[in-house]
């Protein structure tokens, strides 16, 4: 009786994650819902803090000037004249006079959130009625404020999406890979696929009359998270979340053990304050708990081990063909990458009910109810 609860707890979970799989194949074989682009095409603003700066985001904040898409701005922001990226936003401003863009320097402390407070100048000088927020680190395709927009339909309230990372340089990249993709927008464009989507503060396209309703960017901040709350407030509105058809890549580049931990580990603090009962339901949402159970199982039924090794191979089988289907990397070193993110997922998870605060790039963050200000600026990524 026992070793039979056991491997239904674990065939409970295997098909819950191949049915997000298979919404997600689903979802990229179907035929491509029909674009809503209104005619004239509204003016856009696309606003894009920044801290810092790297090779990557070179390229990823030049992609901004690319876009083939016929009424946008650009607004630039950085908390700080002395940000490493000022120089270099001046220069690629000055090199495309043909784009509407600008830079503004300072901050606004309207929240505890150090990226909201270096956004809200961006949004005061915006023009027109649609801003698409979006982070230094993603690179945009000539056609992303037409993906964005195109989503749009009738009782929606914000479109987002998920990055897919790309270009890892090392084994701890491909690791953030596994976790942006295969794990996270799995979920992601499983959720939205069934009614229930979610927000992803990677970049996120408003109309600024549901921005202003939801109490814009001062009630982002009242929570550790804007996407979290943005999510909430959309809802609150009688509104959806929706993700466009195309989603958005982020390379990636070198990571360390240490960043893998500490971003996963936020980013799990915050599921816990925003979606409490949700986040207690992650404990399973890797193989680890469920082979774990088929372990118990073979060794009380004398059952043989190849069950065990069986599931794990529909497990990690099915995923990897999702994301070569899906054009997401795929090597032997991503499939390596999986197993070790799977194995680090009990322990953040475990590691979230320690404390409820974290550090975001030096900063200290806390769960609040209402808007702190804050001085000191952190990166946005």
């Amino acid at each position: 009786m026992i070793a039979g609860a056991l491997v239904a707890f674990a065939l409970g979970v295997l098909a819950i994650h191949l049915a997000t799989i298979g919404l997600v194949l689903w979802r990229r074989f179907r035929a491509p819902r029909p674009q809503n682009l209104p005619d004239p095409a509204p003016h856009i603003t696309l606003l894009r803090p920044v801290c810092g700066l790297t090779d990557i985001e070179r390229a990823t904040l030049t992609s901004s000037f690319g876009l083939d898409y016929p009424d946008y701005e650009i607004i630039f922001c950085a908390a700080r004249a002395s940000d490493p990226a000022v120089p270099f936003l001046t220069a690629l401003i000055a090199a495309h006079p043909e784009v509407q863009a600008q830079l503004l320097i300072g901050e606004t402390p309207i929240s505890q959130n150090p990226k909201l407070n270096n956004m809200q100048k961006g949004v005061e000088a915006a023009q027109g009625d649609w801003i698409a927020m979006v982070d230094s680190n993603l690179l945009l395709p000539v056609d992303y404020l037409q993906n964005l927009l195109g989503s749009w339909q009738g009782g929606t309230g914000l479109v987002s999406a998920p990055p897919i990372g790309t270009e890892a340089q090392n084994l701890w990249g491909a690791v953030e890979c596994a976790f942006l993709n295969a794990c996270q927008a799995r979920w992601q464009i499983a959720a939205d696929t069934v009614g229930f989507g979610f927000a992803q503060g990677k970049t996120m396209l408003w109309r600024r009359d549901t921005l202003e309703a939801a109490g814009g960017l001062p009630a982002l901040g009242r929570f550790m998270a804007e996407d979290a709350t943005a999510t909430k407030l959309v809802r609150a509105q009688g509104l959806r979340v929706d993700l466009p058809e195309t989603l958005f890549t982020q390379p990636v580049g070198g990571r360390s053990f240490r960043q893998i931990w500490e971003r996963q580990l936020r980013w799990s603090k915050v599921r816990r304050d925003a979606f409490f009962w949700l986040f207690v339901a992650e404990v399973a949402q890797g193989p680890v708990l469920p082979l774990l159970a088929c372990l118990i199982a073979v060794s009380v039924a004398h059952l043989s081990l190849w069950i065990a090794l069986g599931y794990l191979l529909v497990w990690y089988g099915a995923e990897w063909i999702m994301s070569r289907l899906m054009g997401w990397p795929a090597s032997a070193r991503d499939l390596a990458s999986s197993l070790l993110r799977d194995a680090l997922l009990p322990g953040i998870w475990a590691a979230t009910w320690i404390t409820r605060d974290f550090v975001w790039h030096g900063t200290e963050m806390k769960p609040v109810t209402a808007p702190q200000p804050r001085q000191a600026p952190v990166s946005e990524n």
